[in-house]
């Protein structure tokens, strides 16, 4: 059995469990961070990519509105590189309620929040995509965050300050001492070893499987298990976040990434955080609504539908007459001291919230640990940057040795390891290809990621680089990372099913959308692996 210790132990891999782990190793506090599986594997990597500057909770959330947009800011400044600045609108269209813009104008000036009217004929000017049935245009400082650089830049940051973090490591039982918690017992999922984690403290930071890991330290927990469905086309539709000016509803955001563009959402109470797949009524659903702010929506390419599962607070339920009860809950986050409430001591829980407001959660958890331990040290991650240093004359050279924009994105992804690419490639040119064309991931890339400790699979190489993330969805990369994962300190996996398995992952999202242009592409992909590749065997 796996043993380790640690004064607090955190359980979950997202953004604020990550967060957390980065704040108190900022303050001297020995804490270890376990993931049932790749960080940023759940809901911190199945939303829009949107840093909120607010806005849309301007109206009935107005205390997230203040802190959104107090967080969109702190974001900027401390992790630039994780932040696309593309400013976002808010377009009211002629069928759209005007009392509503005032009152939204209203919360807007309440929180703090900036807004700058632009004339419609400008509008479309600037945004040709865009409907001419708009009324009114107010600008908001809304941008696109990616959210696996940013959750990783943060356990990068952690492990530099002395932190831990496990991943593959699936807590099964939180441990208890009397009326106290002693720590966590668990299950590596790559070895089938069994672990024990020994701590002062345990912070249950697993978002939708919150009210699981409550109850397995005897605790019980409610959260609302909100799915939300959302689309992601192969171009830029428009160049900064789009948002329909109306109540908060479904299909009412659009956000450009890289060259993609991601839109939803949708919102559905499921029983599980597993209950994550999306359907072909959803995407259809969504195309339809999507019409009314981007009229030619139905002749653009979809890539894939994909769906995540908010984990919403049910003490912050407000039943709306229609029942739609996944909307009518507070994006506030909370706080559950299970000592206070359950007389389990040690215990906390933090559930709600947004990915923006990440940082500020993990604030008050941290707030919450350094009390509990005596620690004095002061949260200082609204300050220390995130941004890494890299070499300039790294940077000069892997713009040399490579096209300006796959340099440019490289740098981006390796951050502090661009060095050591960029040394890859002056000792052996190939390594300067490209793996995958569609986000430009270099061999000599994949080869550093594949060897990190914490790479397992082709899944854990794709959230780190974005490979088999663009337009062709793996159909001509997947088959060429595979031979490099053979670098992977673990192979839990035989290559053939390494690869059924990522392909299986990219099909689950492809399905609901495979028609056209899409479709064709499918097909020869499945032309390539089942055929060329004889991946069923026959």
């Amino acid at each position: 059995m796996q043993r380790y210790t640690a004064q607090v132990i955190i359980i979950g891999g997202g953004a604020t469990g990550v967060g957390l782990l980065r704040d108190l190793s900022l303050r001297g506090v020995a804490a270890l961070l376990l993931e049932q599986g790749d960080l940023a594997h759940g809901t911190s990597s199945r939303f829009h990519g949107l840093l909120h500057s607010g806005a849309r909770y301007a109206v009935k959330d107005p205390l997230a509105a203040a802190e959104c947009v107090r967080e969109n800011e702190i974001l900027n400044k401390v992790a630039p590189h994780c932040v696309r600045a593309t400013g976002g609108w808010f377009v009211e269209l002629a069928a759209d309620d005007p009392s509503y813009t005032q009152a939204w104008l209203a919360g807007c000036s309440q929180a703090g929040i900036p807004v700058q009217e632009i004339s419609p004929v400008e509008a479309c000017r600037m945004e040709p995509m865009l409907t001419r049935q708009v009324r009114r245009v107010f600008e908001v400082p809304d941008a696109a965050v990616d959210g696996f650089q940013l959750v990783w830049a943060n356990a990068r940051a952690a492990a530099e300050g002395g932190a831990s973090y496990k991943t593959y490591h699936r807590v099964e039982k939180v441990l208890r001492r009397g009326h106290a918690v002693s720590g966590v017992y668990g299950e590596n999922v790559l070895t089938h070893e069994k672990f024990l984690a020994e701590g002062q403290l345990v912070v249950n930071a697993t978002g939708a499987w919150a009210a699981q890991i409550a109850a397995a330290a005897g605790a019980s927990l409610e959260v609302i298990c909100d799915k939300g469905t959302l689309l992601a086309f192969n171009q830029r539709l428009c160049q900064r976040v789009i948002n329909r000016l109306r109540v908060p509803g479904d299909g009412d955001i659009f956000v450009p990434h890289e060259t993609i563009t991601i839109f939803g959402t949708t919102s559905e109470l499921v029983q599980s955080p597993r209950e994550n797949e999306p359907t072909d009524e959803e995407a259809d659903y969504l195309l339809s609504l999507g019409a009314d702010l981007l009229p030619h929506l139905a002749a653009c390419r979809v890539i894939r539908a994909f769906a995540g599962v908010r984990p919403l607070h049910a003490d912050d339920r407000e039943l709306g007459k229609d029942g739609e009860e996944g909307r009518e809950v507070s994006r506030n986050f909370a706080l559950i001291d299970h000592g206070e409430r359950d007389g389990i001591e040690g215990l906390l829980s933090i559930v709600g919230g947004k990915f923006t407001t990440y940082r500020l959660m993990a604030e008050k958890a941290a707030d919450w640990a350094a009390a509990k331990l005596g620690v004095t040290a002061p949260c200082r991650t609204a300050e220390v940057s995130l941004a890494p240093h890299i070499p300039e004359d790294a940077v000069k050279t892997a713009k040399r040795l490579l096209p300006a924009g796959a340099a440019e994105k490289m740098v981006a992804r390796l951050g502090p390891g661009t060095p050591k690419a960029v040394e890859a490639i002056q000792g052996d040119p190939r390594k300067a290809q490209l793996l995958c064309e569609c986000e430009m991931v270099t061999v000599a890339e994949v080869e550093q990621v594949a060897a990190d400790g914490d790479t397992h699979h082709l899944a854990d190489v794709r959230r780190k680089t974005r490979l088999g993330m663009g337009t062709c969805q793996g159909a001509f990369c997947t088959y060429r990372a595979l031979q490099f994962l053979r670098h992977a300190e673990a192979k839990p996996a035989l290559p053939v099913d390494e690869l059924t398995s990522f392909l299986n992952q990219r099909w689950k999202g492809i399905r609901p959308v495979a028609w056209g242009p899409q479709l064709r592409e499918t097909e020869l992909t499945r032309a390539i692996y089942l055929g060329l590749l004889d991946l069923g065997g026959n």
